[in-house]
């Protein structure tokens, strides 16, 4: 147990005095869906996954393999950013064509 201790504490301080610190959002956006479905998307620097506010539920989406674009899914939810717009899937509703907004 102290061993444990011993290492949470020097694991500290190594990250400390490397300069790194909490994981900062890079990218926040809402959007608002066709269907009248709202989320929020945060994009987090060294994470590849997409983490959603959506239905009062917080979700972390993990990148997938897409043709064109980024696809993410988890929970239940299915995200697709492309040129030709972003979409959202969730529950058993079909996809709705989403937009920034603000």
């Amino acid at each position: 147990m102290k061993r444990a201790a011993i290492v949470l504490v020097g694991a500290a301080m190594l990250a400390l005095a490397s300069g790194a610190s909490p994981a900062a959002a890079q990218t926040f956006k809402t959007y608002g869906c066709a269907d009248g479905t709202q989320f929020i998307v945060g994009f987090f620097q060294y994470d590849k996954r997409a983490h959603l506010q959506i239905d009062g539920k917080a979700v972390a989406l993990t990148r997938r393999i897409a043709l064109s674009g980024s696809r993410y899914s988890g929970g239940g939810v299915v995200l697709k950013v492309g040129k030709a717009g972003t979409t959202i899937k969730h529950g058993k509703r079909p996809a709705s064509a989403c937009s920034v907004q603000g």
